[in-house]
């Protein structure tokens, strides 16, 4: 019996979260999991990776989690369909349900099998992991959420695709998981909410990953334990990479950095993608995201080099980063990626024309804001007012239009400074 490992004794007291319960290091160190210099912690907002000290002088990558393949749900992004590890028995119906599916898009399906599979075999990890994952009512994954829940997020556009996709698995689901279906099969989804909850589950989780196994270099859809306990961030500390000499997968905090004792670990979920594109496949919002997009008409746009001197703004576009500004966030960002631009070589702007493109493009944003049926004041209240009867995904909802309204104010304070930082 392999002892488990010291449990950290540090007093909690950061914004209510506490120590996960040991059992949970417990079943992982088990499985020869391995956790350096970190701390896995549950709050009002789920769990979360902190650094158990601090860590400065970071050169290289350095290791704070490692993950062995034995442990891990894998299936391979392309034809044939591969699982490392291979827990689908020889002959079992699970493998006509995956390969049933499309190749191109279909791989949350093909994981949420495996992972159902997983959660059903006796002696795999993920029947005692599987206690830490959020349940049906915890999960804010849209695949799960009821017409008034849509309703709430006041996008037709995201709406109609969430609904698609609820016809898509329950069709899916139907098919494959029908009365007559081998019982093996059938008690693995015993009704269609299981099932989008295991697909919701495999696309709020998963990484893609290129894998070496042994002379094999493979493209898999991979749901890691305790990895993916990281929360996202759109400036990560970490990332993930994969060690092939003994299968296993790392997390590994970057090079260049300073990290503080009780910083949060996170990682970049999507890279470069719009706020809708977070709202549809991970359940959450945010008002900074540096890639979030507005559509403008494109009737007037701003001079380029001027706006981004008047914010401290380098780079070439889209790959602009920000030097030090007061008030500057993801949002002035995203602002320089979406406002329509102009630049001719060294001709300036004339400044009444300048003046004019700008409140051309508040108004648009005005406009926009005044689309939505409420009010960002409104949502605010209403978030505040929400009870227990609420849902998550109700509330999840509620935050993402709130937030996109957030956005679009943000956008026309940032012109407001801009018309103010004008040279004449």
């Amino acid at each position: 019996m392999v002892a488990a490992p010291p449990q950290p004794q540090v007093e909690e007291a950061r914004q209510g979260v506490e120590l996960m319960q040991p059992e949970y290091y417990t079943i992982g160190h088990l499985r020869h999991v391995r956790a350096y210099g970190v701390h896995f912690k549950e709050g009002p907002d789920g769990v979360g990776v902190y650094a158990a000290k601090d860590m400065t002088d970071i050169e290289r990558p350095r290791v704070i989690l490692e993950v062995p393949m034995e442990i891990l749900v894998t299936v391979s992004s392309n034809l044939p369909w591969m699982f490392f590890p291979d827990i689908v028995p020889i002959g079992h119906p699970v493998f006509d349900v995956i390969n049933s599916t499309d190749p191109e898009t279909d791989y949350d399906i093909r994981l949420g099998c495996l992972l159902l599979l997983a959660l059903e075999q006796d002696g795999n990890f993920w029947r005692l992991y599987g206690d830490y994952l959020p349940n049906q009512a915890e999960s804010t994954d849209l695949l799960l959420a009821t017409e008034e829940e849509l309703d709430a997020l006041q996008d037709s556009v995201l709406s109609q695709c969430i609904k698609d996709e609820q016809e898509k698995i329950q069709k899916k689901w139907e098919e494959c998981f029908h009365p007559g279906a081998p019982l093996k099969l059938k008690r693995l989804a015993r009704d269609s909410d299981r099932f989008k909850w295991a697909v919701g589950m495999a696309r709020s989780r998963s990484h893609t990953l290129t894998m070496k196994i042994g002379s094999k270099v493979q493209v898999a859809n991979i749901i890691s334990p305790y990895a993916d306990m990281l929360n996202h961030s759109f400036q990560p500390t970490c990332s993930l990479r994969w060690r092939a000499c003994d299968r296993v997968l790392e997390v590994v905090v970057k090079a260049g950095q300073t990290i503080r004792e009780g910083d949060e670990m996170t990682l970049d979920y999507l890279p470069k993608k719009p706020t809708r594109d977070y709202m549809h496949r991970f359940g959450f919002s945010s008002p900074v995201n540096p890639w979030n997009v507005v559509q403008f008409s494109g009737s007037v746009s701003i001079h380029r080099d001027s706006f981004l001197s008047a914010f401290g703004i380098s780079g070439l576009g889209p790959n602009y980063y920000l030097r030090d500004d007061p008030m500057a966030d993801g949002a002035v960002l995203a602002a320089a990626r979406i406002l329509p631009m102009w630049s001719d070589a060294d001709l300036p702007f004339l400044p009444s024309m300048e003046k004019r493109a700008v409140r051309e493009l508040q108004k648009e944003c005005r406009q926009l804001l005044s689309a939505y049926p409420s009010s960002y004041e409104q949502d605010v209240k209403l978030m505040a007012a929400a009870g227990e009867d609420k849902s998550v995904r109700w509330k999840s909802a509620l935050k993402y239009r709130s937030d996109e309204k957030l956005f679009l104010r943000k956008v026309v304070r940032i012109l407001d400074v801009y018309l103010s930082r004008l040279l004449y």
